[in-house]
């Protein structure tokens, strides 16, 4: 019978311990693990540790990083202290760490000391009870007993003699010891400086209080608690896939694969690694799978992060967080150390996922910020808004659509500032004054456009506003508007007013960024708003920011309206966001860059806000740029008599006109007052004094007002 052909991974187990003393086989359990995920391997045994290739994952770090360089050589000089500058900031941080210790065991050291001289009381009933078993031999007990009751009576006589001369041994040695202290003691206590009292007391205490402690009961509590995370290997990886149905680790072409090491993340915070799913597994799946994955890898679904790959429909990156990182707080807002700020420079938003701060360029966009009530919409904003107000060559108008308390220190440094829909205590005509703020900041972007096209090319050679230009040319300032809760708006008693303001709003969004205007709009309802007309503009004022911020929103539809539908097919859902107070201000980032970083914003609350509106206000008035209301300016806001500004518009001979044609003349005559008047805005501004009829001009029969009726309403003015 032909022998068969060894196998390069077989063992011989029974020959090895049948001869102990022959050479044995070194294995290369990776080079076998290889070997056994080869395509043409016909084994049935199946391991999920499968051979990934040796390249390192770009922007990552290995997960036991070398300790020498690429030539197997290490540093001669620590790094710690290869510079005089490394020299000082180890030095500094080994004070730093010292002084933390000092003072934390300091405040504890009187319970230290209770917890030690009871624990050591203990220790000395404990330490006598162990001296008397050591004595009398009792771990001999049991061997004499078993002696007995073999009825094995020379085993047992044996032992009896062995134990009474091991105990008369052991009674001498404990009463030479109990000698040496009864005399010693006395001697040292006379005859020892009091320091070498105290240090013999102080270890003799220590000693007898450790031996006299639970194991699980230290007396020193630790300063600094050591953070415990599951470590993340492939074969988890795999066990999850599979356990998610998107794979099979048996059936041909089925298995998961990986398309590079796994590796640690830049920040060292998680395990990262480039999955491969099986050809017919696509994103999509992965998405919906993303609670089994977590599930598998025995995590929370909020340290599972999922990262579409472009070059691939079933490629995408895994990275797994050593815990939560939502919920850990961002921390306070840098913006608190009140110094000027560029706008032209990145605005700190927060921190993503995995500790990378996340900035934001806000010229030539519009951001739109959604969620739920109590997620931490209106902060978010009024931060981006503190930024813009630290930079003193930044105009500021807030339009607050809530009537909240949130924004009013804004009145500090803001050029216009506007609260409610309807009369309040703070502002006795919102809507009136909301229409004149959005008027003059679309002048504003015509004048800036115009003046931009005026400067020659040696100043202006793109014909673009630059960082220069806004700071020289008073009449090219940057411009923040900011609406809070925008959506109440355009849902006011007036369609007419409703469509000016949609149409105002949508044409400094489309036009206002080439003259430097930024529109940040809020909103915890971002659909289902008007009808007709007004929902149409409303939807598209809403569709067309450039960058969306979500946080926690209601379900998905909710979601999409904030971030828009590309952005769920993408995978980001706002509604999946984790909920509960640790996780306020935490949303989603779409729009800004090819990245959709997950956000944990800075905190800036109202005291905070104040401290920074305070500083920035300084700021404008020592280089004489406070504008406005809050450079104590009063609207020019003329009172109209609108029925004499109508009544002159009318030609001799005519007897009733189109309102129409009314607003054209009115704008024509008076565009300080109606520019971009409407028929319909029109019709409201005289609604109260003369009814809308059917005019007949040149045959044609419109909506508009008869000359007989403003006579009339003029005449009952007077006589009341």
């Amino acid at each position: 019978m032909n022998n068969p052909t060894p196998d390069p991974d077989h063992v011989d187990w029974r020959a090895a311990e049948a001869d102990p003393s022959a050479p044995a086989d070194v294995v290369d359990l990776a080079a076998a693990r290889t070997r056994r995920t080869r395509p043409d391997d016909t084994a049935t045994d199946t391991h999920f540790d499968a051979a990934i290739d040796e390249e390192p994952q770009p922007g990552g770090m290995p997960v036991d990083p070398p300790a020498a360089d690429d030539k197997g050589r290490q540093p001669i000089v620590p790094l710690g202290l290869s510079t005089l500058g490394a020299i000082k900031s180890t030095i500094k941080y080994g004070c730093g760490l010292a002084a933390y210790h000092a003072g934390f065991h300091g405040l504890r050291a009187p319970w230290y000391a209770l917890q030690a001289g009871f624990w050591g009381t203990v220790g000395v009933f404990k330490l006598i009870g162990r001296q008397l078993s050591w004595w009398w031999v009792t771990e001999q007990t049991g061997l004499r007993q078993k002696a007995a009751d073999d009825k094995d009576w020379q085993a047992w006589h044996k032992l009896h003699r062995e134990v009474k001369a091991t105990r008369a041994w052991r009674f001498c040695v404990l009463a030479g010891e109990a000698t040496t202290l009864a005399i010693g003691a006395p001697i040292l206590w006379t005859t020892a400086p009091w320091w070498a009292l105290c240090l013999i007391g102080v270890l003799a205490v220590a000693g007898l209080a450790r031996m006299g402690r639970p194991s699980d009961r230290p007396i020193v509590t630790s300063a600094v608690v050591t953070g415990r995370f599951r470590r993340i290997n492939p074969d988890i990886v795999l066990r999850a896939y599979y356990a998610a149905n998107l794979g099979h680790p048996d059936k041909p072409g089925q298995q998961v694969a990986f398309g590079g090491t796994m590796a640690r993340d830049r920040s060292d915070t998680g395990s990262q690694v480039i999955i491969d799913l099986p050809y017919g597994k696509t994103w999509e799946q992965v998405l919906n799978a993303k609670g089994a994955i977590a599930s598998g890898l025995d995590v929370s679904v909020n340290q599972v992060f999922l990262t579409r790959d472009p070059s691939s429909h079933r490629r995408h990156l895994l990275f797994v967080a050593d815990r939560d990182p939502l919920a850990v707080a961002a921390g306070r807002t840098p913006l608190l150390d009140g110094k000027p700020r560029d706008i032209w420079t990145d605005v700190p938003l927060g921190l993503d996922e995995r500790g990378n701060k996340v900035g934001l360029l806000l010229l030539w966009i519009s951001v739109l910020i959604g969620a739920q009530p109590r997620k931490g919409k209106t902060y978010f904003a009024r931060m981006v808004a503190l930024f813009a107000a630290l930079d003193p060559y930044v105009r500021l108008t807030v339009v607050d659509g809530k009537l909240s308390p949130d924004w009013d220190k804004f009145r500090l440094v803001a050029h216009r500032i506007i609260f409610g829909t309807v009369p309040n205590a703070r502002d006795h005509d919102p809507i009136t004054h909301l229409l004149d703020a959005l008027r003059e900041i679309k002048k504003h972007i015509e004048d800036a456009n115009e003046f931009l096209s005026t400067l020659p090319t040696s100043e202006c050679p793109d014909g673009k506003l630059t960082r220069e230009l806004s700071r020289k040319y008073p009449q090219l300032r940057v411009w923040v508007l900011v609406m809070e809760e925008f959506q109440t708006y355009f849902e006011t008693d007036d369609q007419a007013v409703n469509k000016e303001i949609a149409s105002l709003l949508a044409f400094i969004m489309a036009v206002g960024p080439s003259a430097g205007v930024i529109l940040i709009s809020c909103t915890q309802k971002p659909s289902g708003i008007g009808a007709g007309d007004v929902s149409r503009l409303f939807n598209r004022f809403r569709d067309n920011h450039t960058v969306r911020f979500g946080l926690k929103c209601g379900n998905r539809d909710v979601s999409m309206a904030v971030l828009g539908s590309d952005a769920y097919s993408e995978g980001f859902d706002a509604s999946s966001l984790p909920s509960g107070s640790q996780y306020r201000g935490v949303g989603i980032l779409y729009g800004a860059s090819d990245d959709t970083p997950i956000v944990r914003s800075y905190l800036a609350d109202a005291g905070d806000a104040e401290k920074i509106l305070q500083a920035a206000r300084e700021h404008r008035e020592r280089l004489g740029l406070l504008t406005g209301e809050a450079a104590g300016e009063k609207i020019a806001r003329a009172v109209r008599d609108s029925l004499a500004d109508v009544r002159s518009v009318f030609v001799a001979g005519e007897t009733g006109l189109w309102w129409s044609t009314v607003a054209e003349r009115l704008a024509g005559n008076l565009p300080e007052h109606y520019a971009d008047l409407t028929a319909e805005a029109t019709s409201a501004l005289l609604r109260e004094h003369v009814p809308s009829v059917s005019v007949k001009v040149r045959g044609t029969v419109n909506r508009g007002c008869r000359l007989t009726d403003i006579d009339t309403a003029m005449k009952g003015r007077k006589t009341a």
